[in-house]
């Protein structure tokens, strides 16, 4: 089993950077892949960006190309997700998730482990 804790999140000013990050603890030798999903409804989450824990090239959302990176410390069992020139339609609340599947893609329903999830609030 692998427990998933985000952090980081908080209120920033549009055009402003954050980086949330999500440290997994327990069997994280079994983690393949880590990505991050945001949620603005209960039923919908949009896929961010996902990464392998060896660090194989990210993948990204369409919206999230060239404005948000995803990193992972293997040393720390920690993913981050650096995000810049915040958005009002930034706010969410962001999700990790983990699987020890062999993949790292967009869909929600492949990944085995998730966290509660860390809240963004972007300002005027």
């Amino acid at each position: 089993q692998v427990h998933l804790v985000e952090s980081g999140g908080g209120l920033e000013q549009a055009g402003g950077s954050l980086r949330p990050s999500c440290a997994a603890s327990g069997d994280t030798s079994s983690l393949y892949a880590m990505a991050w999903f945001r949620q603005f409804h209960p039923a919908e989450r949009e896929f961010v960006a996902a990464i392998t824990v060896q660090g194989g090239a990210p993948y990204y959302g369409n919206f999230a190309k060239g404005r948000i990176a995803i990193s992972r410390d293997y040393a720390k069992n920690t993913v981050y997700l650096q995000i810049n020139n915040r958005r009002y339609e930034d706010a969410a609340v962001y999700h990790c998730d983990g699987t020890p599947g062999g993949f790292a893609n967009s869909r929600r329903s492949d990944y085995s482990y998730w966290g509660q999830g860390t809240t963004v609030t972007v300002s005027s």
